[in-house]
């Protein structure tokens, strides 16, 4: 429940005309990028791609939707007053805006965060994995996560890809569902204590998770970053199952045969830019903290 508080400092204030615009373009933008995924699961139907985006990361389409304008902006007008009923939000003479202090008491994982992203950040990102972590999910073992999807080179083929090639997975929530034969194929041991030590901005995962430290930080992150954080989370899943040992033809996704010297260097062609795209949105996260610890200085 919003309260007055001193808080809230504004950064900027919106009118209320301007605010409804960029509520009404978010919900537009998330309607579009949601369609299809509501489509489907009225239906009943599974997509081995795209239900990653709503089932691993567990942010609901209906809360993507919610517009928020993140900390430091206060929205003006007698419509602002009707948000006073959700959590985090202040009344200020300005407006309403977002209550930092309430919101840091309550979300102790920003810290976390903070430093997760600046330490990926300090680093240079490392290339060259070429998505094997996928290949090691299901090496040796005939129980396949995607069990609807055949594998491209069937099981003996995808078992010497892996056996060819040096796998150097540095992220956790990648390593964890390695069979076991293949865990002690990896050059590295991730834990969740050694996150913060191992990220790296090149990792695929490490980018994709931005989306998911953007909406754990929401309502202060703008919702327009948030949905930024999923459009390059949504294009990093795509690369990650075109390169992996699934034959996505009949969904109409052509493979990145990894396996090829084509393939790697196709792989680490998007992989670079995508690490190029994770460090913008990264650093606009970071500014998201910083602003926080700032509004209660």
């Amino acid at each position: 429940m919003g309260t007055d508080t001193g808080a809230v400092r504004a950064v900027e204030v919106l009118a209320e005309d301007a605010w409804r615009e960029r509520a009404r373009r978010h919900e537009e933008r998330v309607d579009a990028l949601t369609a299809d995924h509501l489509r489907r699961r009225r239906a009943g139907e599974r997509h081995p791609v795209e239900d990653f985006l709503f089932t691993y990361y567990n942010l609901k389409p209906a809360r993507l939707r919610r517009w928020d304008p993140g900390v430091g902006t206060v929205l003006a007008g007698e419509g602002a007053r009707e948000r006073l009923s959700e959590r985090f939000a202040a009344a200020v003479p300005e407006g309403v805006g977002l209550d930092a202090a309430a919101f840091l008491a309550a979300r102790p994982v920003v810290g976390f965060v903070e430093g997760l992203l600046s330490a990926v950040a300090s680093r240079d990102a490392h290339l060259g994995c070429f998505g094997l972590h996928e290949w090691a999910m299901v090496y040796r073992t005939r129980e396949v996560r995607h069990g609807q999807v055949p594998l491209r080179l069937g099981a003996e083929g995808t078992d010497r890809v892996v056996e060819s090639h040096r796998i150097r997975c540095s992220h956790f929530d990648a390593f964890r569902f390695f069979t076991e034969p293949a865990r002690p194929l990896n050059t590295l041991r991730p834990t969740r204590e050694t996150q913060v030590e191992l990220d790296q901005p090149g990792c695929l995962h490490a980018n994709m998770d931005l989306y998911k430290w953007a909406y754990k930080l929401s309502p202060a992150v703008p919702s327009e970053l948030v949905v930024d954080c999923f459009e390059l989370s949504r294009e990093i899943r795509e690369l990650d199952m075109r390169a992996s040992p699934y034959d996505l033809r009949e969904w109409g996704y052509a493979p990145v045969r990894i396996e090829t010297a084509e393939g790697k260097a196709e792989y680490m062609r998007r992989q670079e830019g995508f690490a190029e795209r994770g460090a913008v949105l990264r650093g606009r996260l970071l500014d998201v903290c910083r602003a926080l610890r700032e509004a209660v200085a």
